[in-house]
């Protein structure tokens, strides 16, 4: 279980906005996690 949530993170740091946190506010945070959480579920 661990090696699959650290294969998702590595996934979502491949994002240039994830990685560096480009949005300040947490919800935009959050929301550009969740959109690249479901472009990343869509191609796989």
């Amino acid at each position: 279980g661990r090696n699959l949530i650290e294969r998702m993170f590595c996934r979502l740091k491949d994002f240039r906005r994830i990685a560096t946190r480009y949005d300040k506010r947490a919800d935009n945070f959050l929301s550009a996690i969740l959109l690249v959480a479901a472009v990343t579920w869509w191609i796989n």
